[in-house]
């Protein structure tokens, strides 16, 4: 088989390029380890940038997104015992749209099966070869069956565990990375959100978080012990813990009811440098990973998105290498501004070990100066609803 791009990986990342190139007119198929059902099975960030929301209007999946979409003006720190709004349109003039990432995967996914563009799930023993060359191979099984495919370039989308950053020669690629000794217990639950917007509440028992997916439909989180079961944490106690964190007036509105999920995921920094090498791009989780407190993870994967499209039909249409040789370094200044937002947002919200009653009173202070001046605001205002892309 002959295609211009293969794509490793059927998440938002890898299905948002292949819509764009298919709008392109360029011919791209896209390869995915595990079951359709268990992608949107997923559950993920929640938060979209104004630019995602543009390369998704971009990409025509826009609809549904702008119909069920909740637009956010503002976001609230909480911390002793008061909460205080970011106005981030009135400091930046720009939002938020709070939108699932798997409803933004199941509208790509939609968009490409109407479109009759190849998706390959459950392919198994996936390998990358000779993307050092001009024609670069990618092998993999489906249903017992050897399968080749000949392409001009690969991207791998294929997340932190995926096959192609694996596939890269160690002496390639410099690693950087910093993990966090917390996690983040959350539960989704059919119940009316607290408040209007995201609550971010810094407390002396740990970070907690209050977001949404509908206005009928919340997600919760309160940092936790990487040590704690998912077994340790029946609803009931979840719920007290998070009224413990929060101000008077969210616990009197909180509204509790029986989890539809839960989970606990462990906080990481993670870059890997560059993300080309020769004709195979990594975009998204293959190449960076950032802690969720600033809502960057699913808007950093569109930003490579949004730079490697743009390379790969620059490519098409000019013949030339030009956008392509410039990929990881456009993508990387814009990844590691989102990664020093994200780990200063986490610094300042969450309960480290060796905090201290000190440590404590340094984060009150940090936050009480990020409220109290403008110019700290619209610092962290700009950086929350996203950078603009470099041109």
């Amino acid at each position: 088989m002959r295609v211009q791009v293969a794509i490793i990986g059927a998440g938002p990342a890898g299905l948002l390029l292949g819509q764009l190139l298919h709008r392109a007119g360029i011919d791209a198929i896209i390869l995915e380890r595990r079951s359709a059902d268990h992608v949107l099975s997923r559950i993920r960030a929640g938060v979209l940038e104004q630019g995602t929301v543009d390369l998704l209007d971009e990409a025509g999946v826009g609809r549904r997104l702008h119909a069920e979409g909740l637009v956010h003006g503002g976001i609230e720190l909480c911390f002793d015992g008061q909460r205080h709004r970011i106005d981030l349109q009135g400091l930046t003039g720009k939002s938020v749209t709070v939108y699932g990432q798997t409803e933004v995967t199941r509208d790509l996914m939609d968009a490409r099966a109407a479109a009759g563009a190849e998706t390959v799930y459950e392919a198994e023993q996936v390998s990358l070869h000779d993307f050092d060359g001009d024609s670069p191979v990618v092998r993999y099984r489906k249903d017992g069956v050897e399968h080749e495919i000949r392409c001009d370039f690969i991207a791998g989308c294929d997340g932190y565990h995926g096959v192609s950053r694996a596939s890269v020669p160690s002496g390639a690629l410099e690693t950087y990375e910093r993990i966090y000794p917390f996690g983040w217990l959350g539960i989704l639950a059919d119940v009316k959100p607290v408040s209007d917007e995201l609550i971010y509440a810094n407390h002396e028992r740990g970070f907690a978080l209050c977001s949404m997916r509908s206005r009928t439909r919340s997600r919760y989180y309160v940092q936790c012990s990487l040590d704690d079961r998912i077994e340790d944490w029946p609803d009931e106690r979840f719920w007290e813990e998070l009224k413990r964190r929060l101000d008077h007036e969210a616990v009197a509105n909180l509204v509790t009811g029986p989890s539809i999920e839960k989970s606990i995921a462990p906080l990481r920094s993670f870059v890997a440098e560059p993300m080309r090498f020769g004709r195979l791009m990594l975009a998204g989780d293959a190449a960076h990973i950032v802690p969720p407190t600033g809502a960057k993870g699913l808007n950093l994967a569109a930003s490579d998105i949004h730079y490697l499209s743009r390379a790969l039909i620059d490519h098409y249409r000019s013949g030339t290498m030009r956008e392509i040789d410039h990929y990881s370094a456009r993508c990387l200044r814009r990844v590691w501004k989102s990664v020093r937002f994200s780990w200063w947002m986490t610094s300042m919200m969450h309960r480290f070990p060796d905090t201290g009653e000190f440590g404590q009173k340094i984060q009150e202070a940090e936050l009480d100066y990020v409220v109290g001046s403008t110019a700290a605001s619209t610092s962290l205002a700009e950086n929350y609803v996203g950078l603009p892309f470099e041109v």
